[in-house]
């Protein structure tokens, strides 16, 4: 990538950053529509966790993929690939005659969207190769989050309540075309040194994983926990597991390389990831649902409900960043995970849905916890890392992220038909707790240490593969 001026970067990162805003905005508009959805479809809870699950576990299936194929044929050309459909899967999305068809188009969707976050931080990772300014600007990457949370739940109350839920995909057409007009005029082509080859076994074995789980714990209410399918489901996915565990070590290029694992940041922030969005998926469904359906509300006043959590995150999210850029992840993460784990417990314990008082209370504290942790997940997943393999890495990290949301909504929902309402809570208390002890155990001397044999491990069979190259053209 050429040498480009701080004015350009800045330009980029906000080009960028218009991708994630769509993605993310989607998300939380969805969660307030829900109730609408459940009344015009006549949908079963089950059938309301598919219109998000549908959407993240294809997101999830093909971001590696799509951070791979990127640094392999240019990651100009697959973020404009990713615009191009996104954009026209949400069209799709507000054309839905049933909630099928909405599942299939939000899959649409989740194909475009799968090319787009893990990519757009591979080219900003690649843009600002400066450790700090990294970081910052991750951190305005991470503050986008807090303000698709913040327009989210206002914007998509107010045009479920006015216009209806189909308007909440039309604001994706605007934002995707100017995203698109400006990638083609301002972001310049990159890609890796070496291009990396396609693992279509990994691939299939990763997609078998996350849809037999996550179909598992959705149906498993319904259909039984003990019936053939479900525990079929289970066997299924163990047995990708091992398969993954096996497979992938022998491959020259795997899709997922399980040496990034021997980092103890990297693989902390894979796990704080799943966790922290495990609870976040679960918090805003179950949140919605009772908002809406137990207190009686509107789509938009449960919006506004929910704008205390969603300000905390806008305002956090940069301050986590430019705490990760000067003192390192580790006050970030501990603090994230004290104040969703004191969220979680406030619910679980003390019944924050009997006042006011309290239900707002956990709200600042989810939305505290949650803008504090999604920086140093991002600048832990890809700073140890050769840049060569930072779409990769990136793509790991993104793909940690849309795992555990689709988790979280998949067992809170579980439980939630279950009629384990407090364990619900429980479980959300659990993962802030989770990433409070792995912030603390993975950000010391000992796991710096193992990050960095990790990436000089990565780097020596780069340089073996380049001499080869080198004296295969040197002989020919």
């Amino acid at each position: 990538m050429p040498d480009l001026t701080y004015r350009r970067r800045m330009l980029i990162l906000a080009i960028c950053c218009m991708s994630l805003l769509i993605v993310s905005l989607d998300n939380t508009i969805l969660n307030v529509a829900l109730p609408s959805l459940q009344k015009d479809f006549h949908s079963s809870v089950s059938g309301l966790q598919w219109t998000i699950d549908a959407y993240l576990l294809v997101i999830a299936s093909l971001l590696l993929l799509s951070g791979s194929t990127a640094d392999r044929i240019g990651r100009k050309k697959v973020f404009q690939t990713g615009l191009v459909l996104f954009t026209a899967g949400s069209v799709l999305c507000s054309l839905a005659p049933s909630l099928g068809w909405l599942i299939v188009f939000r899959m649409v969707q989740a194909v475009g969207g799968s090319m787009l976050n893990p990519v757009a931080m591979s080219i900003i990772t690649n843009t600002f190769t400066d450790a700090r300014e990294r970081a910052r600007a991750i951190g305005v990457w991470g503050g986008v989050v807090g303000i698709s949370m913040a327009a989210g739940p206002i914007v998509g109350g107010a045009l479920v309540q006015s216009v209806g839920w189909r308007s909440i995909f039309w604001i994706n057409l605007p934002v995707g075309l100017v995203a698109l007009v400006l990638t083609a005029r301002f972001v310049p082509e990159s890609r890796a040194p070496r291009a990396r080859r396609v693992d279509p076994v990994g691939q299939l074995l990763v997609i078998a994983l996350l849809g037999t789980l996550t179909y598992g714990i959705i149906e498993g209410s319904d259909a039984g926990w003990g019936s053939a399918p479900i525990v079929g489901c289970f066997v299924v996915a163990v047995l990708a597991v091992a398969a993954l565990v096996v497979y992938e070590p022998r491959r020259r290029d795997p899709l997922i390389d399980t040496r990034f694992f021997a980092s103890a940041p990297f693989a902390g922030a894979t796990v704080i990831a799943v966790s922290a969005f495990a609870a976040l998926g679960g918090f805003l469904f179950l949140n919605t649902l009772y908002l809406q359906d137990e207190r009686g509300l509107s789509a938009l006043d449960a919006g506004l409900y929910m704008v205390p959590m969603a300000l905390m995150c806008l305002v956090f999210a940069p301050l986590s960043g430019r705490l990760v850029g000067t003192r390192g992840p580790r006050l970030s993460l501990v603090l994230a995970g004290a104040a969703m784990t004191a969220s979680g417990v406030l619910f679980a314990a003390l019944d924050a849905q009997s006042s006011n008082a309290l239900l707002f209370t956990s709200y600042v504290l989810f939305g505290i916890g949650f803008g504090l942790v999604n920086a140093p997940i991002t600048n832990t997943a890809v700073s140890g890392m050769p840049r060569a393999q930072a779409g990769v890495a990136a793509a790991v990290a993104s793909t940690s992220r849309q795992v555990g949301q689709s988790l979280g909504v998949a067992v809170l929902g579980a439980a939630l038909a279950a009629g384990l309402h407090e364990g619900a809570w429980w479980i959300i208390a659990g993962c802030g707790l989770a990433v409070l002890v792995l912030g603390l155990l993975t950000t010391g001397r000992w796991a710096r240490g193992t990050a960095e044999r990790t990436a000089a491990a990565l780097m020596v069979p780069e340089a073996e593969r380049a001499a080869d190259s080198r004296a295969t053209v040197g002989t020919s």
